[in-house]
């Protein structure tokens, strides 16, 4: 015969399973998608504060959010594994050294900031996908670079004729190296 935590427990991994929590701590802002039912229609509403408490107890896991709304503190108690609960999604880590905030109930202002945690990632995520292998990805090779690199010659203008049908064809006058080009082609062609 199971007894009760051993129920609970398994109920614990079955939601987790189903439902993706990320992992939050008091101080964190958090923005929880709430689902509320209005006659026949079902809406998601979203309350996003300051989380100043999380219990672990199982199946009985909760946590409270708080947030200043027209100038006065509203607090929120959700159960972590409860079926409204559509989304939770963390803001912004804060960095603090108690497991409780209740002191955040008497402040306002300034002094209820939280400094936020700079999280610092090291190396590669493991979530990332190994991609295939394909010429488009491949990595090239020093010589494959440099023929890609390789600058084209320009076409070599041989009479003053072709240059100036050129200069009609785009409307703008040839570079001075042009220019100099054709002058001693010609230049060879009456000698």
């Amino acid at each position: 015969m199971k007894t009760i935590e051993e129920i609970n427990q398994a109920n614990v991994k079955k939601i987790i399973t189903e439902k993706k929590l990320p992992d939050f701590f008091p101080g964190d802002i958090i923005k929880v998608g709430v689902r509320i039912t209005e006659g026949k229609r079902d809406r998601i509403q979203y309350f996003e504060g300051v989380c100043i408490a999380k219990k672990s107890r199982d199946i009985n896991s909760s946590f409270t959010v708080r947030k200043i709304s027209f100038g006065e503190g509203v607090e929120r108690t959700f159960a972590l594994y409860s079926p409204i609960i559509n989304s939770i999604k963390v803001v912004r880590s804060g960095k603090v050294s108690r497991a409780k905030l209740y002191y955040l109930r008497d402040r306002t202002g300034k002094s209820a900031r939280i400094t936020e945690k700079i999280k610092k990632k090291i190396g590669i995520d493991i979530e990332v996908q190994s991609e295939q292998v394909n010429e488009e990805n491949v990595p090239k090779t020093a010589t494959e670079e440099k023929k890609v690199e390789a600058p084209k010659e320009e076409k070599k203008i041989e009479t003053s004729q072709e240059k100036k049908n050129l200069e009609k064809k785009t409307k703008k006058p040839l570079k001075d190296t042009e220019k100099e080009i054709t002058k001693k082609k010609d230049l060879k062609e009456k000698k």
